[in-house]
């Protein structure tokens, strides 16, 4: 009777409760595509949502919310990006391209027959709680659902950090989230704002295209070559991750390579050691400074009208500003107290886990200094064998429940330059085993 009262309830506010039993996941991107995976395999029913018109998210060029440009690559190579059982084509180079990164998604959503359970052009608008259990979920067109569960696999790349700046500048400006093709450059005087890895890779795209680049470095950052002696330098570093070599010969032993490779090019001003930023790699950019290419500023001070002030009181005439600032942590669809939010990020166990519900998971929420799918590969996997474990009332999942009502560090020593950007940064090789620790751990017992 209690039951039959409270559909009636539901019904009368227009809830439809025929998913009740299912998950929702937010996201048919890198993160989501994995979770919509592992679910299926493990047994637990869901729906995918997808606001675009293909799946892909940030890798589908054409989406209404993609951040990539046409000439963006991966930064990590294949090897320590790809899927746990979903290799890159062999004839893949190192690093591919967003247009081969994104049919590698659709082959994956292929391969283990993902699309039927993915819906497309389905934009959710508010997840709040439900009264007794599980989450009521509205899409934009108004249509309420009731979930089980919900898992967050949107992305945090596509909400832009803009910096504020005194003054105000007279000519265009963009966000490199907004930057597509390098035609807006073409003959320009252009600056790029910002020390991350689409700042170096639109500042040497601009270099080719524009009539002056400018980049402007807040400091000094430490610059990895994408090879060292023909191998991607990500790959070369993970044999001392594998032999658990300390912190300090890590260290020398990248400081050396950077040495051999940029044999005219010094960084100067660096304020912090190798490890304590998001890894800036490009193989051009430091060749492009020595050759004047590229004109390397400090932070800015004021914008003039059709100039910029920098710190150091220069001035320059500039027509483009490209600011290559980040993205901020925006979930607008969920009260961010839902989220557990604390000092501007969610603080969840290894970045997945809220501490108090069962029922409410974020996947990808994390900046690795390597390659991502397979770590939200295996954050899925885990999702997927702690309901399953939950379930069967195994030990490893109540000892995970426990666990998880603590956050705890998953930086692995390393102490991150204190920015907004290395809010959800993790050392991707200790993060990877603690995943994987745990997933053995809930399979096992």
């Amino acid at each position: 009777m209690e039951h039959a009262l409270r559909d009636q309830r539901t019904a009368a506010r227009g809830i439809d409760r025929g998913t009740a039993e299912k998950f929702c996941v937010l996201g048919a991107g890198s993160s989501g595509l994995t979770v919509a995976k592992n679910f299926r395999q493990a047994g637990v029913t869901f729906d995918c949502l997808e606001r675009d018109e293909d799946l892909g998210g940030n890798w589908y060029f054409h989406g209404s919310t993609s951040s990539v440009y046409r000439s963006t690559r991966l930064i990590s190579s294949k090897l320590l990006t790809e899927y746990t059982d979903f290799p890159m084509p062999g004839h893949y180079p190192d690093h591919p391209d967003q247009d081969m990164v994104w049919r590698y998604l659709r082959s994956y959503a292929e391969r283990f027959d993902l699309y039927p359970y993915i819906q497309l052009n389905t934009s959710v608008a508010r997840i709040e709680p439900a009264e007794t259990s599980g989450w009521d979920v509205t899409l934009a067109n108004g249509q309420r659902r009731r979930y089980r569960g919900v898992v967050i696999a949107n992305g945090h790349n596509w909400d832009p950090r803009w910096p504020d700046y005194p003054g105000r500048f007279a000519g265009e400006v963009l966000h490199s989230s907004q930057y597509k093709t390098p035609d807006v450059l073409r003959g320009r005087k252009v600056l790029v704002v910002g020390g991350g890895n689409s700042a170096y890779d639109i500042a040497v795209e601009s270099s080719r295209h524009a009539s002056v680049t400018f980049h402007s470095l807040r400091r000094g950052y430490r610059i990895l070559p994408r090879y060292f002696r023909g191998r991607p330098v990500d790959q070369g570093g993970e044999w001392m991750l594998r032999w658990r070599m300390p912190l300090w010969i890590r260290r020398l032993s990248i400081a050396r390579v950077c040495r051999l490779a940029w044999q005219s090019y010094r960084v100067s001003s660096v304020d912090h050691a190798f490890f304590e930023t998001h890894p800036a790699i490009n193989g051009r950019w430091p060749l492009d400074v020595d050759r004047g290419a590229i004109v390397v500023k400090p932070d800015i001070r004021e914008l003039c009208g059709d100039e910029v002030r920098f710190a150091d009181g220069s001035r320059e005439r500039v027509d483009l500003i490209l600011y290559a600032t980040g993205y901020k942590t925006s979930f607008p669809f969920i009260d961010v107290e839902k989220l557990n939010w604390r000092d501007g990020r969610p603080e969840l166990y290894l970045n997945v886990f809220h501490p108090e519900r069962d029922d409410l998971f974020v996947a990808g929420l994390i900046q690795p200094d390597s390659g991502q799918f397979g770590l939200v590969d295996r954050q899925a996997q885990l999702i997927a064998a702690y309901l399953q474990g939950l379930r069967q009332k195994r030990r490893g999942a109540i000892r995970l429940k426990e666990v998880k009502r603590t956050t705890g560090s998953i930086a692995n020593g390393i102490h991150y330059v204190d920015s907004p950007r290395h809010l959800l940064e993790v050392e991707h090789f200790s993060y990877r085993r603690t995943l994987g620790r745990w997933i053995r751990q809930l399979k096992q017992t």
